[in-house]
């Protein structure tokens, strides 16, 4: 009964205290792959883990060590980072550089056959980077277009250098087997298990075949006849497919997939430097190259040595056979039923002799004897065959095509085949949500009857809605963000009244927005309101300084005073007199309604003293003046004089006569 099974229990752990695990991004036959985040350095990277089976071999273990150790050591441009290894829960994993982008797989799927400079360009960062792991003395031997990640910024980047050796070394000495997908084995690898750099050059040359024709250049009803193909069939030009292929460009290929290893370039920096002249003639226009061609064509060899051997054919019933180094669904050879077969019609053509003396009786007696032993031979050898048949190949069936199907159409395959099926789900950026990812095992891969396939739903391209983040502190954002799977980019600041000192008033994606996951969210941070700087306007005009301070957001207030000195509508004084402000503040002003005037009153006709006491009271100061040398005390006038106004305090002058 099919299931799906959305959880994994490693999502969500912390791996030695470092490594957080977030997500599941891929599953292969021999590891898991996560994103996850090194929290002391506060980076993603992809962390990948060892299946059970293959953490329980202590001898495993160690060599893995050593292989992950050394290929740690492998620094170029083109190939995935490995930061870190050690043990969880008695398995081994690795903690590599984390590439966000596609496989070159999906990129064959969906672009080929390309054109030769398309090929080329992906090729090229791909062979500089096995050249660079030869020359440290580090084989792939696992190159395929899975293990070829391309960013979303279009670098290539070669993964698992290290990992196939540790994996194969452990697995042809425990059970002589071969690691690696049947499609890019080189022949040697098949007949006898053992590999030098000339392996990698191999299975590039089928990765740039199947660039250019779109399909692979071996295949096959079953892996056994595809490996088969490799060890005995030479593979026709990409250009026989009917594409413009310049014939250096099929020489490249022919080269690099002979099989005849001494044949090839001897390490993956030969081939790079026939990538590298091919694509210089491809630059240059060249459709075809006669010289070039006879120079990439050419192996050293003698020409009576460059037609390969056809390998021996083993009879796996002979005590004495050599048991070759393959999967096990390979080790049955079309040869052997075909030995068996010609026995039997041998037999069937026999016929005994008519006459019949003593001697022929006794003859014709042994020969019957010998019949049935051969035939008792004969039976024993089918059954045998049959039964070795059955326990390579028989009890096997390949796994069929799901990638692409909806699930119901997936379990209606799997039952079909006599398969059980289990779901799992995870994001991918090309399949639509609803259809098949991929399959463990893999399309065309052995399984036994009635096993069980792992299938892979797609969700749809994994995105996350940016929380709302105005108004929260940085620290808030960033956790937001985290939950989201999301991150903080830059953080800027900037002044804003209406927000407190230190909250989000701006980011980069709107609130409700969907985006990728670790996408990084620009923020923004206020600094508080924008200081305003306030300078006097003492003896200016109040109505200029109200208008300069309500353009500044500042608010304004006044009260009007009489003053003898300041100009009507003149600043007598404000608060603050001057300094940094804040918009909203609120400045004070003192604004002068000139001199206080009074009317002068009529004092003519009064005494001195009456007149004084008079204009004392008006608030006037007094100053005399005698008209006469001998004045009587009679007031005759002032200055100036009654009825007209005069400022309080100022003085009034009395003629007395």
């Amino acid at each position: 009964m099919p299931s799906v099974n959305d959880t994994d229990p490693l999502v969500g752990r912390i791996l030695d205290g470092r490594y957080e695990i977030h997500a599941k991004i891929d599953r292969g036959g021999m590891a898991t792959v996560y994103r996850g985040v090194d929290k002391r350095l506060t980076r993603n990277v992809a962390v990948k883990v060892m299946h059970e089976s293959l953490g329980s071999d202590a001898e495993f273990v160690a060599r893995f060590d050593r292989e992950a150790r050394a290929a740690a050591g492998l620094v170029h441009p083109n190939i995935v980072s490995v930061f870190d290894q050690g043990m969880d829960g008695g398995r081994p994993y690795i903690v590599m550089e984390y590439v966000q982008g596609e496989n070159l797989r999906k990129i064959i799927r969906r672009a080929a056959p390309m054109t030769p400079q398309a090929a080329l360009d992906l090729l090229i960062p791909v062979a500089s980077a096995v050249a660079a792991a030869h020359e440290k003395g580090i084989m792939h031997r696992d190159l395929k277009p899975e293990n070829v990640l391309v960013s979303d910024r279009k670098q290539l980047k070669v993964a698992d250098f290290g990992l196939a050796r540790a994996v194969t070394a452990n697995t042809v000495t425990s059970a002589g087997t071969v690691i690696g997908s049947v499609s890019y084995l080189a022949p040697e690898l098949v007949t006898n298990g053992k590999a030098d750099t000339r392996a990698d050059v191999y299975a590039l040359g089928v990765i740039l075949y199947e660039m250019l024709t779109g399909k692979k250049p071996h295949t096959g009803d079953s892996p056994i006849q595809v490996a088969y193909s490799h060890v005995h069939n030479d593979i026709a030009p990409p250009s026989a497919s009917g594409l413009r292929i310049p014939d250096y460009v099929d020489a490249i290929v022919l080269r690099c997939v002979n099989r005849q290893l001494e044949a090839r370039p001897a390490n993956a920096s030969a081939m790079l430097g026939l990538l590298q002249q091919a694509r210089m003639a491809l630059a240059k226009g060249k459709a075809n190259d006669q010289t070039l061609t006879a120079q990439i064509s050419e192996t050293g060899l003698n020409p009576d040595e460059q037609q390969t051997a056809r390998v021996k054919t083993i009879d796996p019933l002979s005590d004495t056979a050599p048991i070759p180094s393959v999967p096990p669904d390979l080790a049955m050879s079309a040869p052997t039923r075909a030995s068996t077969v010609d026995s039997a019609s041998a037999v069937a053509s026999y016929t005994p002799l008519q006459a019949a003396s003593p001697l022929r009786l006794k003859q014709k007696r042994r020969h019957r004897s010998g019949l049935v032993v051969l035939l008792l031979v004969l039976v024993l050898a089918v059954l045998l065959g049959f039964t070795g048949w059955y326990l390579v190949k028989g009890r096997y069936i390949e796994v069929p095509d799901f990638v692409g199907l909806s699930q119901t159409k997936a379990e209606t395959l799997a039952t079909k085949n006599g398969l059980e099926v289990v779901f799992e789900n995870a994001f991918d950026e090309n399949i639509p949500a609803g259809q098949v990812i991929h399959s463990l095992p893999g399309f065309g891969e052995p399984i036994v009857r009635s096993g069980t396939v792992t299938v892979t739903l797609s969700k749809g391209k994994e995105r996350y809605e940016v929380p709302k983040l105005v108004g929260k502190t940085l620290e808030d954002a960033r956790k937001l963000l985290g939950e989201n799977k999301l991150e903080v980019g830059a953080v800027d600041h900037d002044w804003d009244e209406k927000s407190e000192t230190g909250t989000v008033v701006r980011c980069s994606q709107k609130a409700g927005e969907l985006v990728k996951p670790n996408t990084s969210i620009d923020l923004v941070l206020s600094k508080g309101a924008k200081p305003i700087q306030v300078v006097s306007f003492v003896d200016k005009p109040y109505n200029d300084a109200k208008k300069a301070l309500d353009d500044m957001g500042l608010k304004v207030k006044s009260t009007e005073k009489f003053n003898d000195t300041i100009k009507k509508g003149n600043v007598i004084s404000q608060t603050p007199k001057d300094g940094e402000l804040h918009k909203g503040d609120t400045v004070t002003f003192v604004v002068s309604k000139g001199p206080d005037l009074v009317e002068v009153p009529r004092v003519r006709g009064l005494t001195t003293a009456e007149a004084k006491k008079r204009l004392n009271n008006a608030g006037f100061k007094i100053k005399e003046s005698n008209l006469t040398n001998y004045p009587l005390g009679f007031i005759n006038g002032s200055n100036p004089g009654a009825g007209k106004k005069a400022p309080r305090g100022s003085t009034i002058t009395l003629y007395i006569v």
